[in-house]
């Protein structure tokens, strides 16, 4: 993420990531104390809990600065209370290439967060479709570049406020 790029963030999410960051941080010397019993039962050569330990410090630690960059650059706001338009923090119901059967349901977001339903896609403005979509109105269609090169239009159907008691799962689509 850039240095100068603000990040939108709800205040749910906020807190969330936050208490993400402090449960990873208290977890420190715990991985810490584990690493060295593993490095206690000798050869490290072949020693599995040992590098299983170090691996999951290392994917922690990148975890880490990733969210205290994030929190950092953030901007806390409300989700949009207006339904309609695709704005960051919205709920988008679209289709594709004039298919109508060709429908997908998505998060609106900010790239590397998730919504707080695991089932939930999330784009990013910053993703080609993310880009192409936001500002668009209800019935609207937009076309982007996929990274491949193909052309595809992209039909938004409604564009709702999130809300983490309403998330439409993908299975249920």
């Amino acid at each position: 993420m850039a240095e100068d790029q603000t990040r939108w963030l709800t205040q749910e999410a906020y807190d969330r990531l936050n208490q993400e960051l402090t449960s990873l941080k208290e977890n420190r010397p715990v991985l810490a104390a584990e690493i060295n019993e593993r490095r206690e039962e000798g050869d490290l050569k072949e020693n599995g809990g040992y590098h299983a330990a170090r691996e999951q410090q290392g994917q922690e630690e990148a975890r880490i600065a990733y969210l205290e960059e994030l929190l950092d650059s953030a901007t806390i706001g409300e989700a949009p209370q207006e339904s309609g338009i695709a704005v960051v923090g919205s709920v988008l119901h679209v289709y594709y290439d004039d298919d109508e059967d060709d429908k997908e349901t998505f998060l609106l977001g900010t790239r590397g967060l998730e919504s707080s339903n695991p089932d939930l896609e999330t784009y990013s403005t910053d993703a080609p479709l993310g880009a192409a979509i936001v500002g668009a109105k209800n019935g609207e269609s937009r076309e982007y570049k996929t990274p491949n090169g193909d052309t595809v239009k992209v039909t938004l159907i409604t564009a709702e406020p999130y809300d983490p008691d309403r998330d439409v799962p993908r299975a249920e689509q």
